[in-house]
C-alpha cells in the first residue's frame, strides 16, 4: 500500500476521507456518475438527451445525480432563457475534463470485459 493511504487524512469541499482513492470515488463512483462524465466527455447535451442516452436511469436518480456532480465542480448547468420552455445544458467545467483519461481507461476496461465474459443485448424493457 503507499502512502496515500497510510497517514494523514484528506479533507476536501470539507469531507474528510482516509485516502485519495476515497476521494476519486466520492467524486464519481456510484452506478451513473461515470455515465453521466462520459456522455458529457465529449460534447455538450441537455437533460432530455442524457435521458434519452440513458435509458435505465430514472429522472429522479438522473437530477440527483447531474446536482451532486455540478455542486462537486465536475460540470456546469447553464440556463437559457427566462420562462417556459428554458433550455438547460450541462458540460464538464475544466475540473470535470480532467477525468477524461479515467473515463477512457473505464471505457476500455469495460469493453474488455464485456468481450471476456458478456456479450451485447438489447434492454430487456425497451426490446
Amino acid at each position: 500500500m503507499r502512502i496515500e493511504c497510510q497517514n494523514d487524512f484528506i479533507k476536501v469541499n470539507q469531507k474528510v476521507y482516509p485516502c485519495t482513492v476515497s476521494v476519486a470515488m466520492d467524486l464519481i463512483g456510484g452506478k451513473w456518475k461515470a455515465v453521466i462524465l462520459y456522455h458529457l466527455k465529449d460534447a455538450n447535451k441537455r437533460y432530455s438527451e442524457l435521458n434519452r442516452e440513458m435509458r435505465s436511469v430514472t429522472e429522479r436518480t438522473l437530477s440527483l445525480q447531474l446536482k451532486q456532480l455540478e455542486e462537486d465542480g465536475l460540470i456546469s448547468r447553464q440556463v437559457y432563457g427566462d420562462k417556459p420552455p428554458i433550455k438547460v445544458v450541462y458540460s464538464l467545467t475544466d475540473f470535470g475534463k480532467s477525468c477524461r483519461p479515467l473515463l477512457d481507461a473505464i471505457l476500455g476496461w469495460g469493453n474488455e470485459v464485456a468481450a471476456q465474459k458478456g456479450e451485447f443485448v438489447g434492454h430487456p424493457f425497451l426490446d
